[in-house]
């Protein structure tokens, strides 16, 4: 498998899909909102992104297995399967704040090797393949070169429906903001490990997480010279419902800080 040509033509259905989900946003409101669950939206444009995107990788590999977020397509995991999140940020899209995302990951065997994130509003397209590095736009991007944490500005999120451990999660936020330049709270798990590979934050962390909400990233954020674990320190990142991704130079003290907390 070509992996650098076909992560050239993942681009080009991320993008599709993209051009269809900015237009729909121009013309979009409340009453075509749907809820699967307790603060967990969804509307035809996440559904109708997730066909094209879905018809577009099975032109590129017509005996690949599915995971979506949007049950489009029975899931069903194959020696070579695509997971996806047609629109990650849907609550962000909803309101009209603009950050959201196409993220489009494969996964051969049990191992990441390829994905694309592309953040519609701005038009940067980040992307990677096993041993080729990552990029945005067709330049290399590297994760941030900094050993110090007070000198750091991290990303997290929080749970929609997952408030079992909220208390000691909020101590962690407690700490971070004591011991580092900042956090920041997207709305985006794709943006903000793309935006961890770009260089822009130094770490993100996270639980509660599905596997199209990060698959894209784990691979993204490993091209790009990070790391990337579950709070235990282990490489569950994409099935086990929480991550952490930085660059070297902070991991550790963020992973001992996470299972202090955690």
């Amino acid at each position: 498998m070509e992996l650098e040509k076909l992560c050239m033509s993942v681009q080009e259905v991320a993008k599709k899909a993209g051009s269809f989900i900015l237009k729909e946003r121009a013309e979009f409101g409340d009453d075509k909102v749907e809820r699967k669950s307790l603060n967990s939206l969804v509307s035809y444009v996440d559904k109708e992104a997730e066909k094209m995107i879905v018809q577009g990788l099975r032109e590129l590999l017509p005996e690949s297995g599915f995971i979506t977020e949007e049950d489009t397509i029975e899931d069903e995991k194959k020696e070579f399967t695509w997971i996806v999140d047609p629109l990650d940020g849907t609550t962000n899209f909803i309101h009209g704040i603009p950050c959201f995302c196409v993220s489009i990951g494969l996964m051969v065997d049990e191992m990441m090797v390829l994905g694309v994130i592309y953040e519609v509003n701005l038009d940067e397209c980040f992307y990677a393949w096993k041993g080729g590095g990552a990029y945005m736009n067709g330049m290399p991007i590297r994760v941030r070169e900094n050993e110090d944490l007070s000198r750091s500005l991290l990303a997290t999120g929080f749970p929609y429906y997952d408030f079992g451990r909220m208390e000691p999660y909020v101590e962690l936020l407690m700490h971070f903001m004591e011991h580092t330049r900042g956090i920041r709270r997207l709305g985006s798990a794709a943006a903000d490990l793309a935006y961890v590979a770009a260089g822009r934050f130094e770490a993100f962390y996270e639980y509660g997480l599905s596997p199209w909400d990060v698959a894209a990233g784990v691979i993204l954020v490993q091209e790009a010279g990070g790391k990337v674990s579950d709070f235990k320190g282990g490489t569950d990142a994409v099935f086990g419902k929480e991550i952490l991704a930085s660059n070297n130079g902070i991991y550790e003290d963020c992973l001992a800080s996470i299972q202090k907390f955690m």
